[in-house]
């Protein structure tokens, strides 16, 4: 309970560190991973009785190389975006903007792929169709795309450097305690008694003697 506990909150203080045009491209990723559960294609086929049967699909139910790529590329760009929000210190080549950006275009191209490349299933005589969901999932993957433009432009992103990643920075060391000296003061007005001082002791009247 207490690590779901703790991630949730890794999770939403990284959420409010990001930007505008971060956010969008987070929540365009999470939309397409959510439409991936929606239903992509309508089968059609006939039953042991020759009788027309149609069942949607979504694209866990025919899992292939295009949705496994739709999924890893949307799972990627949260993952970018979460470290983001940490501070981490990494580069993508072209910049964060231009990678997201071209996650969204590959994305909808598998998308638009997958229009003339349907999904193979069994079964005699079965025809795939394409459903609504397919098309929610092309608009994320356009919204994506745009995001990554609008954050490759907007240039708003900075890359942590190492010193500032909170998992490779090292705090400074605590300075030295400084070594406490004692030193004797010499009283003042103090004389060290020598071997030819006369002995007085306070308070005693001396007496010269004088020839009368």
């Amino acid at each position: 309970m207490t690590t779901v506990r703790n991630g949730l909150v890794r999770i939403a203080r990284a959420w409010r560190a990001l930007v505008a045009e971060q956010r969008h491209a987070a929540i365009a990723s999470i939309v397409l991973l959510l439409t991936m559960i929606l239903p992509w294609y309508g089968k059609t086929g006939f039953d042991t009785k020759l009788n027309s049967a149609t069942e949607n699909l979504n694209a866990f139910g025919v899992f292939g190389w295009v949705e496994a790529a739709i999924f890893l590329v949307s799972l990627g760009i949260l993952l970018v975006l979460f470290y983001r929000g940490e501070n981490r210190a990494f580069h993508l080549p072209g910049g964060d903007g231009t990678v997201i950006m071209a996650a969204g275009l590959w994305a909808a191209f598998l998308l638009l792929w997958r229009v003339f490349d349907r999904p193979g299933v069994s079964g005699k005589g079965v025809t795939i169709g394409i459903q609504w969901g397919f098309f929610f999932a092309f608009l994320a993957a356009g919204a994506l795309a745009y995001a990554g433009y609008r954050l490759r432009v907007s240039q708003r992103v900075h890359e942590p450097t190492r010193a500032e990643d909170p998992t490779t920075r090292q705090e400074p060391a605590p300075p030295p305690r400084p070594q406490l000296t004692y030193t004797r003061e010499r009283r003042r007005g103090r004389r060290s008694a020598g071997a030819d001082a006369p002995t007085q002791i306070a308070g005693q009247m001396s007496f010269d003697e004088e020839d009368l």
